[in-house]
């Protein structure tokens, strides 16, 4: 049985009342998830603009 059937089977006998959550909980994981990919690239651009300022500053004392 993989994960995602474990998964489907014990939300199965989660009363309806605690669904919210449970929706709630998976949504603030994916946020999680998409906040580590957004600071990860935004860390990238940063160190390429530090490597081309670093171009400049040599070309310009050359």
């Amino acid at each position: 049985m993989t994960i995602k059937e474990q998964l489907f089977q014990e939300l199965d006998q989660v009363p309806e009342s605690d669904l919210q959550k449970v929706l709630e909980f998976v949504r603030s994981l994916k946020a999680e998830e998409q906040s580590s990919i957004n600071d990860r690239v935004w860390q990238a651009y940063l160190d390429s603009e530090g490597e081309r300022e670093e171009v400049y500053r040599r070309l310009a004392n050359s």
